[in-house]
């Protein structure tokens, strides 16, 4: 058999539409096929490739049907070509191209029992002297989804474990002739380990990258290192596996190029109905394999009745990323609605600016809303955020910090905002663009709001109530379903929005809340961002469009 010719047969298939696939998993496979013929420093090494799918070939499935006929793994088409990709890109030491793989596949379409096999040929395949395999999660249990079926392979085959020397413990396994390990390891480790080969199981569990920049900093002495992420969809769009996800969406999309790095994101497009069965072979690989058909179409019939069950139907089993676990915005839609724009590129347009200052100790935001110029044009909204300084340090602020670090957080010196930095934000935006209206919510910020008059700015109140968001609501989540608006790359406005549940009322009215009133999951930028649509869409018709209803105040 020659693996070689079954990768390119699937890469064809999925770029021809034979293969139901997504844009990523159609943009992984183009990225095959050009390289066979791309003059560059890799050569595709089919001895190398052959030794690895055969190796893998020969383990056991240790759970299940197939484990209780005592059958060997076989790989299908799709993790071929990733063994293929994984492996067969050599340079002319014989090290490899890829240092970094990044594998998004729903639940139970064997990418555990894939990836322990894999772990394994890092052991004692790969050349390496005294191997170190290290298998990072969140939790033990998780950790041992991974590191428990590679021990398993171990002690079902005692001639795999003869052949290669292998100690089998209970949390480690050992090559005697070099010393060499493979191991679980959790939560957040100490310097001193030296891996050729990091995997980071269900990255999307991490709530920070410390262990696997731990695991990274170590290979530095390692001459062909290895980092494997594997993971399903999360919830989490402001954490490090979203992060690393848009570094290889980038990559797919050919907006930047990176040899070092190998990506592929099974899921669905954007434009496709969750809904509907036929797009379940675009998501899961596996489809009809490890995965029984019946079984994702009854989890179907139950996420069609019951809202519950949609986000945790969507992540596990179509790989969509959806924020809050009662998500109110369709976030692959989101995603496709963010480009990377300039707001220099808007000077002289008249715009809406919209403050959600919140408190003096927390995030505050403010959203600038340029209404497309004609009708049927593109709405545009950038977005500035402020924290203060001290907050930068508390014990949940990764992200603030890498955002800051990064340039999209403004940070104000001592424990509380310093509006003085928002004042001159705005009296900026002014200078540069015409300003309609500077919506705020009065709470937190009358003497704020004096100043900013005094100044010559319009500001104009606006409450947090039912009347006043509820139609901007809709209106925007309409606008993003209809990419009839476009955001910056802005990480925190996209995991603002991701945080976002809609609070519906039996008038059917909705209001943006937060999954629980203390989370530290914050959502003042689209608040804000609310709030300038709101006062666009009432200059544009040129009547307030809001019927009376009750009013209620929800604390952000």
């Amino acid at each position: 058999m020659s693996y070689v010719k079954v990768a390119a047969d699937y890469a064809d298939q999925v770029i021809s539409g034979e293969i139901p696939a997504c844009a990523y998993v159609k943009s992984a496979c183009q990225r095959f096929v050009d390289d066979l013929t791309r003059d560059f420093d890799y050569h595709l090494d089919i001895p190398t490739v052959d030794r690895w799918c055969s190796f893998l070939e020969r383990l056991p499935h240790t759970k299940g049907r197939w484990a209780a006929k005592s059958e060997r793994l076989k790989l299908q088409p799709w993790q071929v070509f990733l063994v293929v990709n994984i492996f067969g890109w050599l340079d002319e030491s014989g090290n490899r191209r890829f240092r970094e793989v990044y594998v998004e596949v729903p639940r139970k379409n064997g990418k555990s029992l894939l990836v322990a096999g894999i772990g394994l040929g890092m052991l004692v395949l790969d050349g390496e002297f005294s191997a170190e395999v290290l298998c990072g999660a969140a939790t033990e249990s998780q950790a041992m989804h991974v590191f428990g079926p590679a021990r398993a392979m171990c002690r079902m085959v005692p001639d795999l474990a003869a052949h290669y020397k292998i100690s089998v413990a209970a949390k480690s396994l050992y090559t005697e002739k070099d010393g060499g390990m493979f191991q679980p390891l959790v939560g957040d480790p100490g310097d001193g380990s030296n891996p050729s080969c990091g995997i980071a199981d269900e990255f999307h569990e991490h709530a920070n990258s410390n262990l696997v920049d731990t695991l990274v900093t170590g290979m530095g002495s390692r001459n062909n290192p290895l980092m494997i992420y594997i993971t399903t969809a999360g919830q989490d769009v402001g954490g490090p596996c979203f992060g690393k996800r848009e570094d290889v969406t980038r990559l797919l999309k050919g907006t930047v190029e990176d040899d070092s790095i190998f990506g592929i994101i099974y899921t669905i497009d954007a434009n496709d109905d969750w809904a509907s069965a036929d797009v379940l072979r675009k998501a899961n690989p596996n489809y009809g394999i490890s995965i029984s058909e019946d079984f994702l179409k009854g989890q179907l019939k139950q996420a069609r009745r019951s809202a519950i069950r949609q986000a945790a139907y969507k992540t596990k089993h179509l790989n969509v990323w959806v924020g809050a676990k009662a998500a109110w915005m369709n976030m692959l839609a989101f995603q496709a609605c963010r480009k990377k724009l300039s707001i220099d590129d808007f000077r002289g347009r008249k715009c809406f600016v919209a403050l959600d200052l919140a408190s003096k100790i927390d995030l505050a935001a403010m959203a600038i809303l340029f209404p497309g110029e004609n009708p049927g044009d593109v709405w545009t909204v950038f977005c500035k955020h402020y924290l203060p300084e001290e907050a930068i340090f508390d014990e949940r602020s990764d992200r603030y910090a890498a955002w800051h670090a990064d340039g999209w957080m403004t940070t104000t010196p001592g424990n509380v905002i310093d509006y003085e930095y928002i004042e001159e934000d705005l009296k900026a935006i002014a200078k540069n663009h015409q300003v309609v209206e500077v919506p705020y919510d009065p709470f937190q910020a009358t003497q704020f709001s004096q100043r900013m008059l005094k100044e010559g700015l319009p500001m104009v109140e606006y409450g947090a109530t039912v009347k006043n968001f509820s139609e901007p609501m809709k209106e925007l989540e309409s606008k993003v379903l209809s990419r009839s608006i476009q955001f910056d790359m802005d990480p925190v406005l996209f995991w603002a929005a991701g945080n976002v549940c809609a609070r519906l009322d039996l008038k059917d009215n909705i209001f943006p809340n937060k999954v629980q009133k203390d989370s530290a999951a914050k959502i003042d930028p689209i608040v804000a961002t609310i709030m300038a649509m709101a006062r666009a869409l009432f200059h544009e018709r040129e009547t307030t469009p809001y019927e009376d209803h009750d009013l209620y105040v929800v604390d952000l």
